[in-house]
């Protein structure tokens, strides 16, 4: 299984959980909620994500480092500004929102598979690895921050 570690660009992984959760939705009709809390629940998670996803793309370039996924070994430091403060992963965050959203648009509560199977997937694949990296690189000061700091939220 460790081909697959850092391998698949999260956002392909978000487009494939998006995928799958449009055809559960069609095919495994499972309503959730009232529709008419629908809109303004896909709108929050909508803007939350854009806003994770730009500030913490700002927020790694201010700092000088990669936001590349793929390659976590060229990160430069440990960065603990902005949203980083609240989430060591906000960029997959916000791609959960995004999903989060789709479920919501859907209105169907099997959509939500993929947000499970997309946070599931991206903490194995994507930032188990990455975590591993970082901590030969930093050492110590990554461990303070992770002790700080959820993995999600």
């Amino acid at each position: 299984m460790n081909a697959l570690e850092l391998k698949v660009p999260p956002p392909i992984v978000a487009v494939l959980c998006g995928t799958l959760m449009w055809w559960l939705a069609k095919h495994v009709p499972i309503p959730m909620g009232h529709t008419r809390v629908a809109i303004p629940v896909v709108a929050v998670f909508l803007l939350a994500g854009v806003v994770l996803d730009l500030w913490a793309i700002f927020t790694f370039r201010r700092a000088q480092t990669t936001v590349n996924p793929l390659s976590p070994q060229f990160t430069a430091t440990i960065v603990e500004a902005g949203p980083y403060r609240f989430t060591r992963n906000p960029m997959y965050l916000g791609l959960a929102c995004f999903l989060f959203a789709l479920a919501a648009w859907l209105h169907n509560a099997i959509a939500l598979v993929g947000v499970l199977l997309f946070m599931a997937y991206i903490t194995r694949f994507q930032i188990v690895p990455e975590e591993r990296i970082l901590r030969q690189k930093f050492g110590a000061p990554f461990d303070a921050y992770c002790a700080r700091v959820r993995r999600w939220l």
